[in-house]
């Protein structure tokens, strides 16, 4: 079956099950990020390791996303997409499980590493074959309906793997993830239709296109704009209950918040990022940085600061459907490579985030600091979003110049009947 023939749906204003699915996969798998911070002391605890090393098991998966998304979709390129869909799902869930069979701390070290890999090829083909399957004026909604499995991962994915984890040992939740994981996979293999046009990848050709400056100005966007915004949540259970007095017993719901606020924004963006990208990419910009100012000059008043957790997730995640939407209308020609590119730097922006606020703070600064620096980090990004539409603009006057010259070319002929023949009539 071609991707033709599923779009009926979304032309009627509906997407295909299929983008779903593909959300369901991402929360799955996605759900294992984000668990184990809630479970690092147990696993620190039952291997009998330091608290630092078992965050390290976090970094072996940040650090395999941003490495090897990029080269696995170079590799994976003439595979059929739903065969790699199904594999690097099969991949991740078996390296889910030998990772919870083991007690040796390098081979779970290991089994992180790879899981990132597997999670980074999944993320970028999902995205690729979401928008196959839906007419081009709904790309950006497709791409954010799968995102948006990773903003669910955020809000009940990890704290329920977590929760259970409580309950029957910290390898419970990540049980719980293969599992969905191999559901996931059996569905795909199932439901999913065959994509079309793996045969005409050429690496060549995608490794041309990723040459266009353009398309890395919109790779700033994603890591400046995810390190803006992730600068604040990243320390917000500190920031709550050192600065805002928060009592503790509250900060998993105002987490949650945060959540709740990028499954909306996501809902936004995806609504409007296929008509006005460059408006999403601006709201989101200027909506992060005024929520961090915002914390950070109300950072003692409980009843600002909870409501601006909300809205700073709706401003961060607005911006995630327009940056697949304008990246995959930049780079028609590479899709798999720029897709997996484009969740290297989300990765890499959550990343740097860290080392921003360990600079921060080893500096003195306290942490009102941080989210100063995310307003900084949202300033610079709407810069590069003004500059991505100031190079945008000669090729959009360039193609509506040229489609109309088509559509009124002159007659090259002198001779009435000539002109007939050569206009078709």
């Amino acid at each position: 079956m071609s991707a033709g023939a599923v779009v009926g749906p979304a032309v009627r204003g509906r997407l295909p099950p299929a983008v779903y699915l593909l959300s369901f996969s991402l929360f799955s798998m996605g759900s294992a990020e984000f668990l184990l911070a809630g479970v690092l002391p147990a696993v620190a605890a039952d291997l009998r390791i330091t608290l630092s090393s078992a965050g390290a098991l976090i970094s072996a998966f940040a650090v395999a996303v941003v490495v090897g998304g990029p080269p696995l979709a170079i590799v994976t390129l003439r595979l059929p997409r739903r065969l790699t869909l199904v594999v690097t799902q099969a991949a991740f869930a078996a390296c889910v499980a030998i990772g919870m069979i083991t007690d040796a701390y390098p081979v779970l070290l290991v089994t992180r590493f790879l899981c990132g890999l597997a999670y980074a090829g999944f993320w970028a083909v999902a995205a690729v074959t979401a928008i196959g399957l839906v007419p081009a004026d709904r790309a950006a909604r497709a791409s954010g309906v799968v995102v948006s499995g990773l903003s669910l991962a955020m809000i009940a994915g990890g704290p329920a793997g977590a929760m259970l984890g409580y309950f029957i040992g910290w390898r419970g939740g990540f049980w719980a993830v293969a599992a969905f994981t191999v559901a996931g996979a059996v569905l795909t293999l199932l439901a999913l239709p065959a994509t079309g046009g793996p045969r005409e990848a050429s690496v060549r050709g995608e490794l041309r296109v990723m040459r266009r400056p353009r398309l890395w100005a919109i790779y700033a966007v994603t890591l400046l704009s995810t390190a803006a915004y992730m600068i604040s949540y990243n320390y917000l259970a500190a920031f709550l209950t050192g600065i805002t007095r928060i009592p503790g017993i509250w900060v998993p719901v105002i987490l949650t918040l945060f959540g709740v606020g990028a499954f909306v924004g996501l809902s936004i963006g995806g609504r409007i990022a296929d008509r006005l990208p460059t408006h999403a990419l601006l709201a989101g910009a200027l909506g992060i940085a005024a929520c961090s100012v915002l914390l950070a000059v109300s950072a003692r008043h409980a009843a600002a600061v909870v409501p601006l957790v909300l809205l700073l997730g709706v401003a961060g995640f607005v911006l995630n459907p327009a940056i697949y939407g304008r990246v995959f209308a930049i780079a028609s020609g590479a899709p798999t490579l720029a897709g997996a590119t484009t969740v290297s730097a989300f990765q890499l922006g959550i990343s740097l985030v860290p080392v921003l606020a360990a600079t921060a703070l080893d500096a003195g600064a306290g942490l009102i600091a941080l989210p100063w620096l995310g307003a900084a980090l949202a300033v610079i990004t709407v810069g590069l979003v003004l500059l991505d539409r100031t190079m945008s603009r000669p090729l959009d006057e360039g193609r509506r110049r040229a489609a109309g010259q088509k559509r009124f070319r002159p007659m090259r002929t002198g001779s009435w009947s000539e002109d007939r023949k050569a206009s078709g009539r």
